[in-house]
């Protein structure tokens, strides 16, 4: 398999870097770090040490929305140096000049934050771990250095604390000179929640006596816009501008710069009882002196709370035909929302939130600096870290939303004003693994969602779920990869909790929708689909194919497990023989001695659909026509050797399904995805799809090749196209088969495209921004350290792909999380929150596989060590 641009792929650039990349001039433009909560919604900090994309009102707003969508959002640090020739600079580096353009363009009316053009720092660079940003600024004109570090707390487990609604800056000013340095630091907000009055004549504000500002409004209280938001200052006791200038247009921002940059700052209670329309925001200002060689940090928080959302999505009957509240009880002048998110269950207004942070500051903070510290000391390469963390953004995006009662609903991802492709997409959120692992509890909402609000009496399961909680329409057809996917990932979930009662009640319903799978798509139960089943392509596949039947075995044998475990063997038995069945017909028809493919069929099928099309009377005119004569049903991949060929086999690898399926040529067929469709160069590749994703002389992995001719006219669309969440799949499952080096060189040629100049490395688009498949990312981290944990029987599962000594694994599960290393012979399991039981460990070097009795609880300052 020898692989163009040796630069690249080198066995010294596969070990990867010591450090994670550093980005700064056109490497920054397009940085932008999501902080915020998970449902919650963000704001993010770009590469120069910005704030953008304010996206908290539940849906997105982007920076590249067009004039005329854009909500006039600013949040933005200044810094006075006093002295004999005072300096001020807002506390970020050069404004990029690709976006001058852009942000010039916004004018017709006023747009912008009225910050953008003051005085900054000359040099900046940003670093990023996540869930941490942190940008170093420098000025030859400036006697002090300053660092901003972005974060929000992300906390494996604690979904309470890792979904507050807020942002986190902490400002660091250093004195590197050999005198004292004089300065005022100050912050300020512009009014998140003005209110829905052109005017903002219903926009409050109060001091927060100690802390900051809190910015509200008197909206109707289930009103959308009804809401709050404050600014604060953790620590450090600021003097507090309560409201800004009442002026219109850019009176309230140019009055701010004249009143910081010449040192006469002026506070406020936030209500001077006159002024009460125009721009409104708030600011804080703090005061110091540094001696040399000193420092200071301010951790700044901005905190917001919109407790209603009248967002509804494919309900079975229109939502909001029937209201929840009493006879008499409702106000039709304020009638309730639809929706609220989890985070107002939690805290009562931005205030509390911001009270909440306060009070556990240094709690929150150190304990997502535990989670980082843990999963970067892991010994994988730099690059194969930066994609697994990067792609945890998408939990704090807003692509996830929370609702009151707990239960998670999300897009696939989002466009600039609002999310694209309802209802956290079963074919889609196939590919996510992130959540059930750092999440559990989170991520078994979804499951609750497919098998008890999205399925109908036959089985059939939307596979677009209902915001709010209800039963969703059925209207279309199910999705087999979907549908299918969430059977194996009920077993993936039952294995990670242990949660027997929580099996039992969902088991039936998983067989009812295993059971319409088989009915609908292989009535003569080959074990293999034939009918034409719906998929991720947005399409139907006619006649039995690899990849789809691949995860119908996985499927069928996951259920013959789940069935085993609840001491059900009966029910397990047909399923079993099925699956088996039809592994038998994926070796006997689909592998052509390279790959599986797709033996496209409509002739004898139940589905007539096709033949009835074709058999219409026409002129012989139609091209449509004379082309589904000659070749089929449109959108098929027939011969063509699929990425996404043998995803089936992935998932039962990384959940612990054993499947039927021919393990060695499952190794055969990944071997062909790589030959094939890994181009370290994709110029002479011609896409006439979406081509953004990879193109001209990037690397990447081809949804599908035809090495062996037979392409159709007309193949399933996106073919031509490359999707990041496929990528990793393959990627991973690659390593799991002991292909590491071919793993490893996707993961880089993937994540050398997001450079910062050309994309957003924690912003892995497909069909919108955050795209949720792009979590496959964290199978990544199982796959090389061979980890996998079964709190169903207390085994703990190790084996690492990369031959260094130590080898050090990040790992979490339902009860706690940490990190496991193997060295000179010794396993040992630190915890850093909760704790493992341990009865067994099967550990695995090289091609050998012990089982060894342990009989341990690894807990927190306590770590458990074993001779292996």
């Amino acid at each position: 398999m020898a692989i163009r641009k040796p630069a690249l792929y080198s066995a010294k650039a596969l070990r990867g870097e010591k450090t994670q990349r550093a980005f700064s001039g056109t490497n920054a433009v397009n940085i932008a770090l999501p902080l915020g909560g998970i449902g919650a919604g963000c704001i993010c900090l770009n590469g120069v040490g910005g704030l953008q994309d304010f996206s908290i009102r539940h849906r997105p707003q982007m920076t590249a929305m067009p004039e005329g969508q854009v909500l006039a959002d600013a949040a933005f640090a200044l810094l006075r140096v006093k002295g004999k020739k005072p300096i001020t600079r807002l506390v970020e580096g050069p404004f990029p000049p690709e976006k001058k353009f852009g942000l010039g363009m916004k004018g017709g009316g006023y747009h912008g934050g009225g910050h953008e053009g003051m005085p900054r720092f000359a040099h900046s660079t940003f670093r990023g771990e996540y869930p941490f940003g942190t940008v170093s600024l420098a000025d030859p004109k400036v006697p002090l250095r300053a660092q901003i570090t972005g974060f929000s707390p992300f906390i494996p487990l604690d979904d309470r604390d890792s979904g507050l609604p807020c942002a986190i800056l902490e400002y660091t000013l250093e004195n590197p000179t050999k005198a004292p340095v004089d300065y005022e630091f100050s912050f300020h907000l512009l009014h998140p929640a003005p209110g829905r009055a052109p005017d903002r004549s219903s926009s409050r504000n109060t001091v927060i006596p100690g802390a900051g500002v809190f910015l509200y409004n008197e909206d109707p209280s289930n009103a959308e816009t009804f809401g709050s938001a404050s600014l604060t200052v953790v620590g450090h006791p600021p003097v507090i501008k309560g409201m800004w200038f009442r002026g219109e247009g850019f009176d309230s921002v140019s009055v701010l710069w004249r009143e910081v940059s010449e040192g006469r700052f002026t506070p406020n209670d936030g209500s001077n009882g006159v002024d009460t329309t125009g721009r409104n925001g708030g600011s804080v200002l703090v005061a110091g002196t540094l001696a040399p060689g000193a420092s200071v940090t301010y951790p700044v928080v901005i905190a917001w709370h919109f407790p209603n959302s009248n967002l509804t999505v494919g309900h079975r009957a229109p939502a909001g035909e029937t209201c929840a509240c009493a006879p008499g009880e409702c106000d039709p002048e304020n009638p309730p929302p639809k929706w609220r998110p989890y985070y107002a269950s939690q805290w009562q207004d931005a205030r509390a939130v911001a009270e909440h942070v306060h009070a556990n500051y240094d709690s929150l903070r150190a304990r997502t600096r535990a989670f980082h510290e843990a999963l970067f000391s892991s010994t994988l390469p730099s690059y194969v870290l930066d994609a697994i963390s990067a792609n945890l953004a998408i939990l704090k995006s807003p692509t996830v939303l929370r609702q009151e009662n707990g239960n998670v609903w999300g897009w696939e991802g989002c466009t600039c004003a609002q999310g694209c492709c309802a209802g956290t997409c079963t074919h889609v959120w196939n590919y996510a693994q992130a959540m059930p692992h750092l999440f559990p509890r989170l991520e078994r909402t979804l499951r609750e969602q497919e098998l008890e609000r999205s399925i109908d009496e036959r089985g059939h399961v939307a596979f677009r779920a209902a915001l709010p909680d209800g039963p969703a329409r059925h209207t279309g057809p199910a999705a087999a990869d979907g549908q299918l996917g969430g059977i194996m990932k009920l077993y993936r979930d039952w294995q990670i909790s242990g949660d027997r009662e929580w099996l039992a009640r969902l088991y039936p319903l998983a067989r009812r929708s295993l059971d319409y799978c088989a009915d609908t798509w292989d009535p003569d139960r080959r074990g293999v689909l034939v009918e034409p089943h719906h998929n991720t392509y947005d399409i139907e596949f006619w006649g039995a194919d690899g990849m789809c039947s691949s995860i119908y075995l996985g499927a069928l044998a996951a259920m013959a497990a789940l069935a085993r475990d609840l001491g059900r063997p009966e029910d397990a038995a047909p399923y079993q023989e099925l699956a088996e069945r039809g592994a038998r017909y994926l070796d006997q028809h689909l592998f052509n001695g390279d790959y599986y493919e797709q033996k496209v069929a409509h002739a004898g099928l139940r589905d007539t659909s096709f033949a009835e099309q074709i058999a219409k009377a026409d002129d012989g005119r139609s091209e449509v026509l004379r082309l589904l004569r000659a070749e089929g049903p449109k959108y098929q991949y027939g011969s063509g050797c699929l990425s996404d060929g043998v995803i089936g086999a992935w998932m039962a690898r990384i959940y612990g399904i054993e499947t039927p399926q021919s393990r060695a040529r499952v190794r055969k067929n990944l071997r062909a995805i790589f030959r094939h469709n890994f181009k370290p160069d994709l110029s002479e590749h011609a896409c006439t799809q979406r081509p953004g994703y990879a193109w001209g002389p990037e690397p990447g992995l081809l949804l599908c090749t035809w090495p062996r001719g037979g392409k159709p006219s007309l193949p399933f669309i996106y073919s031509d196209e490359v999707w990041t969440g496929i990528e990793y799949q393959v990627a991973s499952h690659l390593i799991e088969e002991g292909m590491v080096k071919e793993g490893l060189t996707l993961v880089r040629a993937l994540r050398s495209r997001y450079d910062g100049r050309a994309r957003n490395p924690w912003d892995e688009y497909e069909c919108g921004h955050y795209y949720a498949r792009a979590m496959a990312s964290y199978a990544l981290l199982g796959s090389l350290a061979g980890f996998r944990y079964s709190a169903a029987t207390k085994t703990l599962f190790f084996g690492p792909k990369l031959k260094t000594d130590p080898f050090r694994a990040f790992f979490c599960t339902a009860t706690g999380y940490g990190t496991l290393t193997l060295s000179k012979g010794e396993l040992a399991i630190r915890m850093v929150e909760g704790e493992l039981p341990v009865d067994q460990v099967c550990l695995t070097t090289g091609r050998k596989t012990r089982e060894i009795s342990w009989g341990v609880v690894a807990q927190v300052g306590k770590k458990a060590v074993k001779k292996v």
